[in-house]
């Protein structure tokens, strides 16, 4: 069992991931309660965003590990959430993330779910991990496949309606070309290679 003061924060070099907290709830609460979250059992009434986001935090308490609240280095706001996820009914240990609705297209969710895989695997011993996604999730698949992860067709999924993609050991992932591309990618979202410089002459 993880109690609240030992869950550790993770750093990168534009975000810092923590525990949920009461304070971040809104954002929380906004996004479930949207559109962007119609691949994740939404949009939620806000019971059930009050629930889940319970769940969240109790989560930590039952599992010993659970999602962070993703927030940004120079500013502290939240951008999403990231981590692992292991309710009832869930045949294996997840590997999750979701961006708010204003934040996407920045690379956080890859930046943020790279580095708590990076935490899964060395720090808390993790082999393998999963990521269930609604099929029509064309985002999630694209980012899970740029993070390494393939199509599981052999794996039990949730309620026979999701997508299991099977993220790469950590064996397989170390020292290869992939874990360097990934790298490569966060990179140049955290200082893009091609800046332009002066003005355009067109």
């Amino acid at each position: 069992m993880t109690r609240r003061h030992d869950i550790p924060v993770l750093e990168t070099k534009r975000l810092v991931l923590r525990a949920p907290e009461p304070q971040d709830y809104p954002d929380f609460k906004a996004t479930f309660a949207s559109y962007r979250s119609r691949f994740m059992g939404g949009p939620l009434n806000p019971y059930e965003t009050w629930m889940l986001y319970a769940a969240e935090i109790g989560h930590w308490d039952i599992r010993g590990y659970g999602m962070w609240m993703v927030h940004l280095k120079d500013s502290g706001e939240t951008v999403g959430m990231a981590g692992g996820w292991f309710p009832a009914k869930w045949p294996e240990r997840e590997i999750a993330w979701i961006i708010w609705p204003d934040k996407g297209g920045k690379g956080f969710a890859l930046e943020a779910t790279d580095r708590v895989r990076r935490h899964f695997y060395h720090d808390a011993g993790w082999e393998t991990a999963v990521s269930y996604i609604d099929p029509k999730n064309l985002d999630s698949i694209r980012l899970a496949e740029r993070l390494g992860a393939t199509r599981d067709a052999a794996a039990a999924s949730i309620d026979g309606s999701d997508a299991v993609y099977r993220h790469p050991s950590p064996a397989a992932l170390k020292g290869t070309q992939l874990a360097h591309g990934i790298d490569m990618e966060i990179a140049n979202f955290q200082d893009p290679l091609f800046k332009p410089k002066g003005w355009a002459i067109d």
